[in-house]
């Protein structure tokens, strides 16, 4: 299934993500009483944060995130991300939890489960993603480095 204008888009596995995203936060919420915000369980296994969440569920949690992506990599046939190498994805990967440090939470935790819940705090957080976002797309476009067609 293609969209016009957007080739490359994969609206029915974006679709699927969506569904197990969700899923895995209720799953959460609803099991251990938890918000799923990956930041948050980062940090309680790093022992850098208190929660209510035992530290080996955290890094369970943790280790499962890559097993899981490994595992859909392996059933679509492929050996490597698709749209970046391991070392982009790993330097992405610590500028972003730095980033959830300072902003107190991801997009999982404010994009997922806060927008859910109606958070106030996650309302704004979420938006201040997309509009970043949004923004940095528009600026290296306009740097010429294409980022969307």
């Amino acid at each position: 299934m293609t969209l016009p204008g957007f080739p490359d888009a994969a609206p029915l596995a974006g679709l699927g993500g969506g569904v197990l995203i969700g899923l895995a936060a209720a799953l959460m919420l609803l099991g251990v009483g938890r918000i799923a915000g990956v930041s948050g369980i980062a940090a309680q296994a790093a022992g850098i944060s208190d929660s209510s969440l035992p530290k080996s569920s955290a890094w369970m949690f943790l280790v499962g995130l890559p097993i899981g992506a490994v595992l859909v990599m392996l059933l679509l046939g492929r050996s490597e991300p698709s749209f970046a190498s391991p070392v982009i994805l790993a330097i992405a990967g610590v500028l972003v939890g730095a980033g959830t440090r300072i902003g107190s939470g991801c997009t999982s935790g404010h994009g997922v489960c806060g927008m859910s819940r109606l958070s106030p705090r996650s309302l704004i957080a979420t938006a201040t993603f997309m509009l970043t976002g949004i923004g940095t797309v528009a600026a290296m476009n306009a740097f010429g480095f294409e980022v969307l067609p």
